[in-house]
């Protein structure tokens, strides 16, 4: 298994975009006054377009390895090569055990400052365009039920892969 993975930041703050509208029916949305967040881990498998995703209150190595973890157990079986940025919550001795206590876990970083690189991040910009973008939901729960719910019911087709040769990817990590 081959899976691009990636964090993201839900604020309750909505994020607005243009939209059309009848003239003299301007769409409004909600202006939250705090900064209520939460986070989302994100693993697309590339070659079917699936998404894991775990839902965390703090970026930090135990969150990390607890999204690795469920990975693991979404492809018991399979060696997975996993490709993710550099960001700090990456290491750290949750994240070191888990990689050590699996062997068939293998991970490789992205270049420095390359988000364009990661598949992943064009699955965010889809999950936030049709969840957070002028919305009016006015809790956070509800707003994050419903972006996870765009994430795990959705496929995301990415050309990654064919873009860097599959087969030769696949050849490098056997």
């Amino acid at each position: 298994m081959i899976l691009a993975t990636d964090e993201a930041t839900l604020y309750l703050q909505a994020t607005t975009t243009a939209v059309w509208a009848p003239v003299g029916q301007t769409p409004w949305t909600l202006a939250h006054p705090g900064r209520e967040k939460t986070s989302f881990y994100g693993s697309l498998e590339l070659r079917t377009g699936i998404e894991t995703v775990t839902q965390v209150q703090t970026m930090n190595s135990e969150a990390t390895a607890e999204h690795l973890q469920a990975v693991l157990d979404r492809y018991p079986e399979a060696p997975i090569l996993l490709l993710w940025d550099r960001a700090p919550w990456h290491g750290g001795v949750a994240v070191q055990q888990i990689v050590a206590d699996n062997p068939r876990l293998e991970l490789l970083k992205f270049p420095t400052a390359a988000p364009d690189l990661n598949p992943q991040e064009h699955v965010w910009k889809a999950a936030r365009e049709a969840t957070s973008h002028n919305h009016n939901v006015r809790d956070l729960p509800s707003l994050a039920e419903r972006f996870q719910r765009h994430l795990t019911e959705h496929t995301f087709c990415y050309s990654f892969l064919e873009k860097y040769n599959h087969d030769t990817l696949c050849a490098m990590f056997k």
